[in-house]
């Protein structure tokens, strides 16, 4: 039975998106080998739970992603969930951001997921390529497609915060999803939402657990993760466990309680955590405890990384 999520108002696109959303790149093995009757389950489990924003990408997977989706979204009704996918990065080392490309994406997006628009679509990973030709030549392109009914809402995601504020300065855009900087570890994007509320600019945050830095599960062995910050992250995960919780909990009812942040995209491909996260969402928040976790993380508040190039980064 389809539980019913809170929902926000995305920006000034009209689009009502659930606090917590489906995020597919697991259905992509970005993280672990799949089980395909659990990676489509995981799906219609998120729908039945009020999960009904998808975000996907043809770099996860290398299109694996999407074309499960269009397997598991066969037979629902396109009008009962929005669709959001990427463009511009197709695997580790390969972008291509051109005016040629982006059409050339779209329409294997529509066609892997069997749809015939998407309700979203943002340059991914642009911290990797020079910035002013998502500008010049991206971006329009998109907005070529939006005219052609293909796209609804156009946007930009990415690590580095700079970035946004970079394209927002030069160019519409409808939504920026940012990932890892909205979470009880970093909260670096509510220092940019006074600049992109002014701008109508719709805020999507994803991985409230900061690739499972703040779980209790074994980070993937491409986490940038400092042994100091592993260290802090671990006493966090600790304290959270004497205390009877578990800190994924607490990551995750922090990351979808502020308003200003319209919804937090988080995915798996096995239904049980689809399932325990949209009862998280529901359950009260334990305040003292999470205070006290927060506390253990200030020595590492707004650690991040270095993604892309140097140039398109924040400053250390």
């Amino acid at each position: 039975m389809l539980r019913i999520m809170e929902h926000r108002t995305l920006g000034n696109t009209g689009l009502q998106l659930p606090i917590l959303s489906f995020g597919a790149s697991s259905l992509g093995q970005e993280f672990r080998q799949v089980d395909l009757n659990e990676a489509v389950r995981s799906v219609r489990v998120a729908l039945d739970c009020g999960m009904n924003f998808i975000d996907t990408s043809p770099f996860y997977g290398r299109g694996m992603s999407e074309v499960l989706l269009g397997v598991a979204l066969r037979g629902v009704p396109r009008e009962s969930y929005l669709l959001g996918t990427k463009l511009g990065r197709y695997s580790g080392e390969h972008f291509d951001f051109s005016a040629r490309r982006v059409i050339e994406s779209v329409d294997i997006s529509l066609e892997r997921m069997k749809v015939d628009h998407l309700d979203i679509v943002l340059c991914h990973d642009l911290e990797f390529v020079d910035m002013n030709q998502i500008v010049d030549e991206t971006l329009p392109a998109m907005r070529k497609l939006q005219q052609q009914g293909k796209i609804k809402f156009v946007g930009v995601s990415g690590y580095p915060m700079k970035m946004f504020k970079f394209i927002a300065d030069r160019a519409p855009i409808d939504v920026i999803l940012s990932y890892n900087h909205y979470t009880l570890q970093n909260t670096m994007l509510a220092d940019l939402v006074p600049y992109l509320k002014q701008k109508g600019i719709g805020i999507m945050n994803a991985a409230p657990f900061s690739a499972r830095l703040l779980t209790n599960a074994p980070l993937p062995p491409w986490h940038k993760a400092t042994p100091f910050v592993r260290e802090i992250a671990a006493k966090a995960a600790q304290h959270a466990a004497d205390k009877g919780s578990d800190i994924a909990k607490l990551a995750l009812q922090f990351s979808i309680r502020n308003p200003e942040m319209t919804t937090c995209v988080v995915g798996s491909a096995n239904p049980n955590n689809v399932q325990s996260w949209a009862r998280w969402a529901a359950e009260p928040v334990d305040e003292a405890l999470m205070k006290e976790v927060q506390e253990i993380l200030k020595p590492i508040h707004n650690w991040f990384y270095v993604e892309g190039r140097v140039e398109n980064n924040d400053p250390q």
